[in-house]
């Protein structure tokens, strides 16, 4: 069911909330023992929220469409009263004091939370094996992974827990989840959606967004979260649907750099499908480059553990966790961070303060930085030529439980393809290829310019209409 579909039975009373959510639940808790999508669950609070809106509907009040949606949260982003553990250790008996704006935004609309997701501890990893909570697994195939980070979030919606998500993507932790998952995820532009409440990994990078069942349903949620916000700084006030444009006036860019070497032959076999449907639907493309992509995993991995190492000093094992005693106060901080951080979070912290050390910061950092802008610039250039670029979400298949846990290269390699468009702030949604029935899922990615959404949306809504 989708939620423009639970909308429409909702409001035709075919059922009531309450018995919706019990739904949910029980699936919940028929499948979650083999997946491992859930942290925790809501379930008092989201029964009493759904007794409202059963109230609302007896009384003919009308309902916004998602009013009563149950939802799946990443446990990154804080809802009030609840657990916020961010797959962490430190903060394993840690509840949120306040909602994110997100979250204030959605209960606006009635949505119901049905509980927190896993990720990969504080958002750093490819396959939510580094969670401190257990990995989570891929429904289609539970020997394998759902991605990550936000790989909970992902898992609930393809395995019909929930019928939306939230989570975040700082180099591609919504949009390779939803391609290994075989649902639809979509990184807004960065602004577009406050960050207040989210976790911080890694500030210049990170963004909320959501996941659902189809581009209808993620633009639905997408809507209702959008916006300006006054407690996020780096937030804008836009109508991403000003001037939506037609589809057949829509230009699709090809980049050579996406399809070379490195690149599994069936998904990029299963992404030329997807331009050759379009081709014939009378969607124009153009051949492209952006040439300093080959730099863009080399300069993520400089920027985004320097803002991880100053984001993380506050998770000193003091405020937070479970504190230890020692003798003095370096032996205290060195004995509760090296409790509270898996090894992954530690490989990450140790990296970024190097990169940011005397001597250093020179020659990583602000290099890193300039080819930033660089990677940037090829996007503006290309984008005076087309409308948005296509591309594949993963260069492979979802890959084997314990496959690149011992690699980690091999790990940040999974998010080459989507790691550009957060370097340069752009929107990108990742979009199940139709017609793979019994086999494991493949994404394909729109990658569209500032604020635009309303375009790569649209091309995604035609894409889901082609028979």
């Amino acid at each position: 069911m989708t939620i423009k579909g639970f909308h429409e039975g909702l409001v035709d009373k075919k059922f009531s909330a309450v018995e919706a959510i019990g739904g949910f639940y029980r699936t919940i808790h028929a499948k979650d023992k083999d997946i491992h999508a859930f942290l925790s669950l809501n379930k008092d609070s989201a029964l009493q929220t759904a007794k409202v809106i059963d109230a609302r509907i007896a009384k003919g009040e009308k309902l916004g469409i998602l009013a009563g949606i149950p939802l799946a949260i990443k446990d990154n982003i804080l809802i009030s009263g609840e657990p916020a553990t961010a797959a962490s250790r430190i903060l394993e008996k840690y509840s949120a004091a306040y909602d994110a704006t997100v979250i204030s935004k959605l209960r606006e609309e009635g949505a119901i939370f049905l509980g927190k997701t896993n990720l990969d501890e504080f958002a750093m990893g490819s396959s939510t094996e580094n969670s401190a909570y257990g990995p989570t697994k891929n429904p289609h195939d539970i020997i394998r992974v759902p991605g990550g980070s936000s790989g909970g979030s992902a898992a609930a919606v393809a395995a019909d827990m929930a019928l939306g998500a939230l989570g975040s993507d700082t180099g591609g932790s919504i949009r390779q989840p939803a391609a290994f998952c075989g649902v639809v995820g979509l990184k807004p532009t960065y602004g577009a959606v406050s960050r207040y409440g989210l976790i911080a990994m890694a500030s210049s990078l990170d963004q909320i967004g959501p996941f659902a069942k189809t581009v209808e349903d993620t633009e639905i949620l997408f809507k209702a979260i959008v916006g300006k916000d006054e407690l996020d700084a780096t937030s804008h006030h836009t109508d991403y649907t000003n001037g939506r444009n037609k589809i057949k006036n829509l230009r699709v860019g090809i980049p050579k750099e996406y399809f070379a070497e490195g690149l599994d032959s069936e998904v990029g076999d299963e992404v030329q499908k997807v331009i050759a449907a379009l081709k014939s639907a009378g969607i124009k493309f153009k051949s492209i480059s952006l040439p300093h992509t080959r730099y863009a995993l080399s300069v993520y991995y400089i920027i985004m553990p320097a803002e991880v190492s100053t984001n993380l000093a506050r998770y000193d094992g003091i405020r937070y966790g479970e504190r230890q005693s020692a003798d003095n106060l370096f032996e205290l901080y060195k004995k509760n961070k090296g409790v509270g951080f898996g090894a992954e979070t530690k490989r990450r912290v140790i990296l970024g303060t190097f990169v940011l050390s005397a001597g250093y910061y020179d020659a990583y950092y602000t290099k890193a930085q300039k080819v930033r802008t660089l990677i940037s610039n090829d996007f503006d250039k290309v984008f005076g030529e087309v409308d948005m670029v296509i591309a594949p979400t993963t260069p492979t298949l979802p890959f084997k439980l314990g496959e690149k846990t011992k690699d980690p290269l091999q790990m940040y390699l999974s998010d080459i393809y989507t790691i550009p468009a957060n370097l340069a702030g752009l929107p990108g949604v990742s979009i199940p290829v139709k017609g793979r029935d019994g086999k494991l899922p493949v994404g394909f990615q729109l990658i569209g310019k500032k604020w635009r959404e309303a375009d790569i949306l649209s091309m995604g809504r035609f894409y889901e209409s082609l028979d």
